[in-house]
């Protein structure tokens, strides 16, 4: 087989697969995942969830020995859907499998009860070991997390991000996830939109977002609104 050949394990067929669910509320993901994993004669996909919720059900029913949990979902995050799975299911192993780095969703997994933080630009053959790794109960951390949790441990009295934002700037921030735009936020709280554009500047600045589109996403991650 493919996978024994580049690996060097032989019998893979005799011993039990490792039982694996994916967690992410992008189709896309899901569906290159579990292309991923029958690539694998060691590893099985055992369901798909599409948010926190709808994983802890399939993992306690199903009973997945590992979990490929994204973080950022609408409903039920990352970090409280793992610690529910690992509450209701204490043999199942998460594996936080993201694309960001930041410093509190590292800490926040990993206190949930992750076993590992991987960013999602890793090789298929990395993530595969990262999942025996997890199923032997031991851990895997991606560079960038561990930097993270270094840059926790050294600042501990850093203020969080967007702590700074006024309460006008908190308004508008909820605006800007809801998805209005700088006219509408104007019209919706009777401001020019020359105002309407300053505050969004100072949002950006203060969050360190270059976008819009990332300040939102950064709001919903921190759960800012």
């Amino acid at each position: 087989m493919v996978r024994s050949e580049r690996d060097g394990v032989d019998n893979l067929g005799t011993a039990p697969r490792i039982r694996v669910l994916i967690v992410d509320d992008h189709a896309v993901v899901r569906s290159g995942l579990s292309a991923f994993l029958s690539v694998y004669d060691d590893l099985e996909l055992v369901g798909e969830a599409a948010g926190g919720a709808q994983a802890v059900e399939i993992c306690t029913s199903r009973r997945a020995d590992v979990v490929l949990m994204d973080l950022v979902m609408p409903g039920m995050d990352g970090a409280a859907a793992t610690k529910a799975i690992r509450e209701a299911c204490p043999q199942t192993q998460v594996l936080a499998l993201t694309s960001f780095k930041e410093d509190d969703l590292v800490k926040g997994a990993l206190q949930a009860g992750a076993i590992g933080y991987l960013l999602k630009n890793i090789s298929g053959d990395e993530l595969a070991a990262a999942i025996r790794a997890a199923h032997a109960g031991r851990p895997t951390l991606a560079p960038e997390a561990t930097q993270a949790l270094i840059h926790v441990a050294t600042h501990p009295e850093e203020e969080p991000l967007g702590g700074d934002l006024t309460k006008r700037e908190m308004e508008m921030l909820l605006m800007m996830v809801e998805g209005l735009s700088n006219p509408d936020i104007a019209k919706k709280l009777f401001l020019s939109p020359s105002t309407v554009k300053f505050h969004v500047s100072n949002i950006l600045m203060k969050l360190g977002a270059a976008s819009r589109t990332e300040a939102v996403s950064m709001a919903l991650r921190r759960g800012l609104v």
